[in-house]
C-alpha cells in the first residue's frame, strides 16, 4: 500500500478549530444506514475516547508545561472529532437498538483483527473475546424482541448471525485469570501493537457505553442483562489492555495512538459507503495526520530517536468491516468449551476441582 500517514501533509492545527454548527452533525437514519457505516461510527468514537482519555493521564503524568499545553490543544481538537461522530447516532435510536451495533462491532472488528493478527498468542486471545461478545449479541437480541418486538437482524441485516457463543453464565472468571501475556515493542510486529490499541479503544467504549445506560431501562430483567454483561466488559478490557507493552515510554505511545488513530481513518475512508460520512473520515484524517506529525517531533525530541523503529514504515491492510459468519462458526466449533487458566487457555473440564473458576 503506497499511503504513508509519515509523509503525508496534513491541516495545519490552527486550522482544525469548528464551530458548533459544525460539530452538531445531522444523524443518520437508523432505518437506512448501512450496518456497517453505523459499526465504523462505534469504533471511531471509541477510538477518539480512547485518544481523550490517554492524553488526560498523559498531561497528569508530566511536569512540563509546555508539553501539557501540546496535548491540550490536540486533546481539545480530538474532542471534537469525537463530538462530530458520536452525534451521528439518531436519538430516536433506543440505548437498545444502539446496544446491538455495539455488540455486532464488537464481533466483526474483533473477527477481522483475529484473521490478520500475525502474532499465534494474541490471535487466539481475540478469538477467546469473540465468541464472548457474540454470545453478548445473542443475549441483546433476545431482550429487544421479548422488550420491544423487534429483531436485532433488522438492524445488523444479514452480515452477522444471531446466536449463542460461549454462554455469558461461563464467561464470569477470576481477575487472576484476565490477564495476558503482553506483546513487546521491537520485538513484535507493528501491525500486533495497533490491533491491540483498537480493541482495547473498543472494548473500553462498550464497558464505558453499558456503565453509563445500563441503568436507563425500567425492566429488571433489562437491569439485569446491562448488570452482568457489563462486568464482562470490564474483563474484556483487562484482556485486551494487557496485550499492550507496558514498558513502552509516554511518548511510544503518545505515537502508536496517533498512527493508529490515521491507520482506522484511512481505512474507513476506503469502505465508508455515505457520501457525507466519508467526507468526515477524509476531513479527521486530515487532521490525525497533523497530529501525527506533532507526536513525531515530540518523540524525536523525548526519546532522540527515529518514529520509523516503533511505527509501520506505510499502512498495513486496510481495516474492513465484513462478514465473518463462517470464520465466527469455525471457532465456535473449535474453542467454544475454553476458560482461562491465567495467562493460558484451556478447556472448562480440564480445570481442576477447586479452581479459581469453578
Amino acid at each position: 500500500m503506497s499511503f504513508n500517514p509519515l509523509q503525508e501533509k496534513g491541516i495545519p492545527l490552527e486550522k482544525q478549530v469548528r464551530n458548533w454548527s459544525e460539530l452538531n452533525v445531522p444523524p443518520y437514519d437508523k432505518n437506512q444506514v448501512d450496518p456497517y457505516t453505523q459499526c465504523r461510527v462505534i469504533t471511531m468514537n471509541g477510538i477518539e475516547v480512547e485518544g481523550a482519555l490517554f492524553s488526560h493521564q498523559f498531561a497528569r503524568h508530566t511536569t512540563d508545561l509546555e508539553l501539557k499545553r501540546q496535548l491540550a490543544m490536540v486533546r481539545r481538537i480530538e474532542q471534537q472529532q469525537q463530538k462530530a461522530i458520536n452525534w451521528l447516532t439518531p436519538g430516536e435510536a433506543s440505548p437498545l437498538e444502539v446496544t446491538i451495533g455495539y455488540e455486532q462491532v464488537a464481533v466483526d472488528l474483533t473477527a477481522w483483527v483475529a484473521q490478520n493478527e500475525p502474532d499465534a498468542y494474541a490471535r487466539q486471545c481475540y478469538e477467546f473475546g469473540l465468541l464472548e461478545d457474540f454470545d453478548h449479541l445473542y443475549r441483546y437480541a433476545n431482550l429487544m424482541d421479548l422488550l420491544e418486538g423487534k429483531k436485532a437482524e433488522k438492524i445488523v441485516k444479514d452480515l452477522t448471525e444471531v446466536m449463542p457463543g460461549r454462554a455469558t453464565i461461563l464467561e464470569h472468571r477470576h481477575p487472576h485469570d484476565d490477564v495476558r501475556k503482553p506483546l513487546q515493542l521491537g520485538v513484535s510486529h507493528p501491525i500486533s501493537h495497533l490491533h491491540a490499541l483498537t480493541i482495547t479503544a473498543a472494548e473500553q467504549q462498550t464497558m464505558n457505553f453499558y456503565m453509563n445506560i445500563g441503568n436507563r431501562p425500567t425492566e429488571p430483567l433489562a437491569r439485569g442483562l446491562y448488570l452482568e454483561i457489563a462486568q464482562i466488559e470490564e474483563q474484556h478490557v483487562t484482556h485486551y489492555e494487557s496485550m499492550q507493552d507496558a514498558s513502552a515510554s509516554w511518548a511510544e505511545m503518545l505515537l502508536l495512538h496517533e498512527y493508529n488513530e490515521c491507520y482506522l481513518y484511512y481505512s474507513f475512508l476506503q469502505g465508508e459507503v455515505d457520501p457525507r460520512i466519508r467526507n468526515i473520515w477524509e476531513l479527521h484524517l486530515g487532521m490525525e495526520i497533523e497530529h501525527l506529525r506533532l507526536a513525531c517531533d515530540l518523540f524525536r525530541s523525548i526519546e532522540k530517536k527515529d518514529p520509523e523503529s516503533v511505527l509501520p514504515r506505510e499502512l498495513p491492510e486496510v481495516v474492513q468491516f465484513k462478514s465473518n459468519k463462517e470464520y465466527v462458526r469455525k471457532v465456535l466449533e473449535t474453542q467454544v468449551d475454553l476458560s482461562a487458566d491465567l495467562t493460558e487457555f484451556v478447556p472448562m473440564d480440564q480445570l481442576p476441582e477447586g479452581h479459581r473458576f469453578h
